[in-house]
């Protein structure tokens, strides 16, 4: 079946047992200033795990959209991936887990066509400590259903110590199977609930004992080993417990929480323990195998390549979907260091030209049935995705060039890896990385005292340098301050040179610009502002500014609020290059010259996205937009 298939054979079978579909929620969590990212399915289920009442009822199924940072690094090889689905089916004190494991191993039989001869599962093995008994009812239960389809599954203690031992079903310890929010039950706080799993895998191997690597060939091989013949597809979490004072208790309304890795049951179902090969990367893989001349599998070093630029391009497009646009904190942080380090893999490739951007829109195809909401917004993803692309690969040519000639000793100091950082713009993780391929080590610590000290100084400076301008400087503050002036001449460009403006007001959450305008902007205008605004960003254009004489700042077409009196000298802020000042046709144009005391960010490109949110009229002849950054 294909990937898509079997989300949609998941979602109709549970909704067949009575279960409410509900939508997949945003990789963006609401209300929960503990973690950036929706990073499993349950995550957006918490509160009703914990006894608040789900509007959709007592059983509830879906597909949750998750995403992993933490696993960047771990990209390249068969299984890893920072973006991934979960499958899920909830039962909020309704059904229990004999239920679940008839339902769970009956959809994968049966509904999948998966070999019964090919899963294994393991099951809690018990904790007299705690008073939690060993869950012989769940391991009973899947040898129950074994035997119906013929298969003689026994069950075996020890399997790290023992291994396979003949046997289908495992027991293990709360290391491994037991689920609650603190992990093992002795680190749960009181109140907490938990429970017992019951987890479910598949075997890419060939033969009972035998290890996918040879490095694991003197350790007895057994389901939750690290060698690669085993992959976890499911997951069924019995939450049956609560902790108190005096010790675990059951809960009087038990619940069922079910995930099931989409790409990892994908994979199980063509039987390649390659994530990478199932139908939803076809697309993306085709075109890297077109733009690079290379071919995925080739060698070793090229296939980690292709992985990483394959996994990061779909993570970032949904990111981006979800309004984790590039910037250089929070969300977009990840958004950013995703895009870059495909195009840096890519470069191991051969790929030196453009390809972020039709990648990001092979992603999106291979998802429109699913995600239409994604698919309404793939114009958007991919210029979004383009624009973080074309910004970084003169950052990146530089940067490299720079790199190699740094390490020609076969070291690399804190001050070389600050000027790569500080002076071409080249991100720390990437030179750490590449110094990590070379044997280098990076002392990230002394690297961040150099990056704070170099702020402390830098901050120190602005105070004494700007005079006149905002009250508030904050960081946020400082980027929409440069946005008005992006704005102003975007507004000249699209309706005119009659646009002045007649005001402003900023604060860290958004900005409000004033201009002469006789009429109400069309829904047109404001687009093409907008997209005025954000080339304006994605050209990353230099900031600078110069004294000069009032007149000869006129003189040269140099734009102010008029209305206010300036003295005989100014600072006139250009955004882009001053050397290209009057030139019809340059390389880089002189995006905007304007009267300013400051202060401003150093490039553009470290604003965000440009949205306008409102356009409405001030008073007679003079219009108001409310802009934000994301």
């Amino acid at each position: 079946m294909k990937t898509n298939d079997i989300r949609t054979a998941y979602l109709a079978y549970f909704a067949n047992k009575t279960h409410a579909v509900i939508d997949s929620a945003s990789l963006l969590p609401e209300n929960d200033p503990t973690t950036l990212f929706t990073g499993s399915g349950m995550q957006p289920m918490v509160p009703y795990l914990l006894g608040q009442s789900h509007p959709q009822g007592t059983r509830i199924t879906d597909s949750q959209k998750c995403f992993r940072g933490s696993d960047i690094d771990e990209v390249g090889d068969n299984r890893h991936t920072t973006f991934f689905e979960m499958l899920g089916n909830w039962s909020l004190g309704d059904y229990f887990k004999a239920q679940q494991i008839e339902w769970a191993f009956d959809f994968l039989m049966n509904d999948i066509g998966l070999d019964p001869s090919k899963l294994y599962i393991t099951c809690f093995s018990g904790n007299e400590e705690i008073g939690i008994p060993k869950d012989t009812e769940a391991a009973e239960k899947w040898q129950k259903l074994f035997k119906e389809k013929g298969i003689d599954a026994s069950i075996a203690d020890n399997p790290e110590e023992k291994g396979m031992q003949g046997a289908r079903i495992f027991y293990y310890n709360e290391k491994k199977n037991w689920w609650s929010r603190a992990g093992v039950p002795q680190n749960m706080p009181v109140g907490e609930p938990g429970g017992p799993d019951a987890e479910m895998f598949w075997d890419f191997g060939d033969g009972d004992g035998i290890h996918a690597a040879s490095v694991w060939k003197d350790t007895p091989c057994h389901v939750n080993c690290d060698c690669g013949r085993f992959m976890e597809i499911g997951n069924n979490v019995f939450m049956a417990y609560r902790k108190t004072e005096d010790g675990f208790v059951e809960l009087e309304k038990k619940n069922i929480d079910f995930g099931g890795g989409l790409e990892r049951i994908a994979a199980a179902a063509i039987n390649n323990p390659d994530i990478f090969m199932i139908d939803q990367f076809d697309g993306v893989r085709n075109h890297i195998e077109q733009v690079s001349g290379k071919t995925y599998g080739a060698n070793e070093k090229e296939t980690y390549a292709f992985r990483v630029v394959m996994d990061h391009v779909r993570a970032a497009a949904f990111l981006i979907g979800d309004n984790a646009v590039p910037s250089n904190k929070d969300q977009g942080y990840f958004t950013r260091r995703l895009l870059r380090r495909a195009v840096r893999f890519a470069q191991d490739l051969g790929v030196t030209e453009a390809f972020v951007g039709t990648v990001v829109g092979s992603v999106i195809d291979a998802y429109t049935d699913a995600y239409p909401d994604l698919a309404a917004q793939k114009d958007h993803v991919m210029k979004v995705a383009s624009a973080e692309e074309e910004k970084f690969r003169k950052t990146l040519q530089q940067g490299l060039k720079k790199f190699e000639e740094m390490i020609a000793d076969g070291a690399l100091t804190t001050e070389d890896a600050f000027d790569l950082y500080q002076s071409y713009g080249f991100p720390i993780e990437i030179t750490e990385e590449l110094a990590r391929e070379k044997g280098i080590v990076v002392d990230m610590e002394a690297f961040a005292a150099l990056v704070k000290k170099h702020k402390d100084l830098s901050r120190e400076a602005s105070q004494k340098k700007f005079k006149g301008g905002m009250a508030d400087t904050s960081e946020m503050s400082v980027k929409y301050h440069t946005a008005t002036h992006l704005l102003h001449i975007a507004l000249k460009k699209v309706l005119g040179d009659h646009v002045e403006q007649k005001g402003s007001n900023i604060t860290p959450d958004r900005l409000r610009f004033d201009f002469s305008h006789p009429e109400k902007m069309t829904p047109e205008q404001k687009a093409e502002v907008e997209v005025l605004v954000n080339a304006a960003i994605a050209k990353d254009y230099p900031i600078d500014f110069q004294e000069m004489p009032l007149k000869e700042a006129l003189d040269n077409g140099v734009i102010g609020l008029f209305t206010d009196k300036y003295d005989d000298v100014v600072k006139v802020y250009t955004i882009g290059d001053p050397a290209h000042a009057g030139n019809a046709n340059p390389e880089e144009p002189t995006f905007s010259r304007e009267i300013c005391g400051g202060p401003h960010v150093t490039r553009t490109g470290d604003m965000g996205t440009f949205r306008i949110k409102k356009e409405e009229a001030s008073s007679a002849g003079i219009r108001r937009i409310k802009a934000i950054l994301l």
